[in-house]
């Protein structure tokens, strides 16, 4: 038996198919099935049943599926004890981000991972970068970590990080935020500012109105979070928004959120994957670690203060 056989089996396992496993390991389908029966032969078994359009583990495949995974660890292991006796230099790590991501969660996790690891440069990738993107940079060995929100895939390891809610905000100084509290059908009048169209976001808060038989006012659409962010700051409407991205102008009472008494509340995870069978180095292990606690920290500061009984009052309007 060779690893990469051992791989490509766990793969053909997870996918339900060769065709699935090939796109995944981005490989032939020829090559997939080359190393499955070089596999098979050598065992003297078939390791799947092939059925009505589908393929299914073997009795035989069944009992081998547990100690592949073993071996694949053991071998993970191995090569990271053999890169850990190398002297540190530093060296780059590479991260891959959703923009939203790394727009206004990765600059605390930078700054307290750097305090303690100064020579190791971080190259960050984003652009405009989805989900789907992040996780072929991880799956193709571009990034060794990747953070985006609601990501899984049977290739790589997902920490879910926090769950954010998607949440409503306006201006604190408008009239139409002082109740606090509105139903859906009242919301789908009001000045409605949408951002990042296709993206998680945007679908989620489609079918919340959709589902229940509603056409919102989304009289302006934008390409960014931040600049959704600042039109609902100038009062040209309210939007939709993760809760981590307007944090600290709601402890700052600039932005108010607005509860929607007859909808269930929109969230999502924000995670991070690493794959499942390359060893993380030492550098990527620490960046972790920091990821992790910063979470942690983040979620815990997101409520807002008390507000201040000098607050000035405006005349802001939506136009």
């Amino acid at each position: 038996m060779e690893i990469d056989q051992i791989e490509t089996f766990l793969a053909v396992a997870a996918f339900g198919g060769f065709h699935k496993a090939a796109e995944g390991l981005r490989m032939s389908q020829p090559c997939v099935s080359a190393r499955m029966k070089a596999l098979e032969q050598s065992l003297g078994v078939e390791l799947f049943t092939r059925g009505r359009g589908a393929l299914t583990l073997s009795v035989a495949g069944r009992v081998l599926k547990p100690h592949a995974e073993q071996l694949l660890r053991a071998a993970a292991l191995a090569r990271q004890a053999i890169q850990e006796l190398q002297p540190s230099r530093g060296g780059t790590l590479q991260i891959a981000a959703e923009l939203t991501v790394c727009t206004y969660f990765l600059p605390d996790i930078i700054d307290r991972f750097r305090q303690t690891h100064p020579k190791v440069m971080i190259n960050l990738r984003s652009g405009k970068a989805d989900s789907k993107e992040i996780l072929q940079m991880v799956l193709q060995g571009q990034a060794e970590i990747g953070l985006a929100r609601s990501l899984y895939h049977p290739e790589v390891e997902t920490v879910n990080l926090r769950t954010d809610p998607l949440i409503l905000v306006g201006h604190s100084q408008h009239c139409l935020t002082r109740a606090r509290r509105a139903c859906l059908a009242q919301v789908a009048e009001w000045p409605l500012v949408f951002f990042d169209r296709g993206s998680i976001d945007w679908t989620l808060v489609h079918d919340l109105f959709r589902s229940a038989g509603l056409v919102p006012n989304a009289w302006l659409e934008v390409e960014t979070i931040e600049a959704a962010k600042r039109m609902v700051q100038r009062g040209l409407g309210l939007t939709f928004i993760p809760r981590f991205a307007v944090s600290k102008e709601i402890r700052e009472r600039t932005l108010v959120p607005i509860e929607i008494a007859d909808a269930e509340p929109m969230r999502h995870n924000l995670n991070v994957v690493y794959p499942r069978h390359r060893p993380l180095r030492a550098e990527a292990c620490a960046f972790l670690d920091v990821t992790t606690s910063v979470a942690g920290d983040v979620a815990n500061a997101t409520e807002p203060k008390k507000p201040s009984s000098t607050t000035p009052q405006s005349n802001l309007r939506f136009r």
